[in-house]
């Protein structure tokens, strides 16, 4: 068996359907498109995924008899109030914490050195005092690194005002008009696909629901989570506490790596604050509290008709499309991973196995 026929054997097994062959070359084209004009067409796209969020408020509006122009301005003027507060109440809360953490860590890490010093009294046979000085000098080197990132960061910001600008402007104006014209718009995109498009539909009503849920319930986990742990921190006292809250409610966007990764600067700021004492303890139980409750309760509830994928699948795509797109790769990792298994299960293969689709349809149908 030559290269040549199995080549031709695996076109034949999965590119024998005309659909399947404008699917991928649909596929493909806006994936290239993401990777090229993703930059360019930021602003669009985020309006477009901000406009599919919201879409689900305007719908339940529209439900219950509001007029659709009414149900867009009611949920466009609630998503502007909701920037609104977030920009003068939210944002300043966490950079002058942010400002305050960094003018702090110079103490910290000097009670670091003090806590190590302690170790290596207690447990001279342990720690010696050459590994102390290891952990110091690259401790200072990640610190020195740390600051360096952040002057380079402040720095390259002052050109991404306009840009900054662009977005405040643009991306409302984009979402009130997809709102307002998503069906001119839907309409025609469809204009633009084939008229055979039954893979297609079939995938689309797939997904549509799915997605949409799992967008729409990773918003609500990351709100009440970040929202719960800002309130269990102020309750005991833990300096930093909104900061700390927005890193626990972004984590859990990356699965099972996310926690993990915020536990590091809560039981960091909880030690230098409270020390070894009880109340280090009783923070790492809520937090851990809070963490078991998202897990096994909260995840459940929002997430119970997502499909069901694989942990390894889930860090893969995390990984891969989060070094695609960066965090909004993070984000939309598994409802991009959802779509590849829809469209794996559902890629016709072969004539012999699109007959066989078409004859489980038709007693369906019937």
């Amino acid at each position: 068996m030559t290269l040549r026929s199995v080549f031709k054997g695996w076109v034949e097994h999965y590119l024998s359907d005309e659909e399947a062959v404008i699917l991928l070359v649909v596929l493909i084209l806006g994936f290239l498109a993401v990777i090229w004009f993703g930059r360019m067409l930021a602003p669009f796209f985020t309006s477009l995924i901000i406009a599919f969020l919201l879409q689900g408020a305007v719908s339940w509006l529209e439900r219950r008899s509001v007029p659709h122009l009414l149900a867009v301005i009611i949920v466009f003027l609630g998503f502007i109030g909701l920037l609104l507060a977030m920009a003068f109440i939210l944002m300043p809360l966490i950079w002058n914490q942010l400002v305050g953490l960094v003018q702090e860590t110079p103490r910290m890490f000097a009670s670091g050195q003090q806590l190590l010093d302690d170790l290596q009294g207690r447990y001279p046979q342990l720690i010696t005092p050459d590994q102390i000085q290891n952990w110091i000098a690259a401790a200072g080197r990640e610190m020195t690194q740390f600051g360096q990132r952040a002057l380079t960061l402040s720095l390259a910001s002052l050109g991404n005002i306009l840009a900054l600008i662009i977005y405040l402007v643009l991306v409302p104006i984009l979402v009130f008009f997809m709102l307002k014209d998503r069906n001119k718009l839907v309409g025609f995109t469809l204009s633009l696909l084939p008229q055979n498009r039954d893979l297609m539909n079939r995938i689309w009503q797939e997904m549509d629901d799915q997605i949409a849920n799992y967008v729409r319930g990773k918003v609500i986990e990351i709100t009440i989570v970040g929202t719960v742990a800002f309130i269990t921190f102020a309750y005991f006292g833990l300096p930093y506490s909104a900061l700390l809250a927005v890193l626990v409610g972004f984590s859990v966007l990356v699965p099972y790596i996310g926690a993990a990764v915020a536990t590091l600067p809560v039981a960091a700021v909880a030690g230098f604050h409270f020390g070894m004492t009880d109340q280090f303890v009783y923070v790492l139980i809520a937090y851990g509290v809070i963490q078991a409750l998202d897990g096994n309760v909260l995840v459940p509830v929002l997430f119970s008709e997502a499909v069901n994928l694989h942990p390894v699948a889930i860090i893969v795509a995390v990984l891969f499309f989060g070094g695609i797109w960066g965090m909004w790769g993070v984000f939309f990792a598994i409802p991009l991973a959802t779509l590849l298994k829809a469209l794996i299960y559902a890629w016709p293969r072969g004539i012999k196995s699109r007959h066989a689709q078409l004859a489980q349809q038709v007693p369906a149908e019937q």
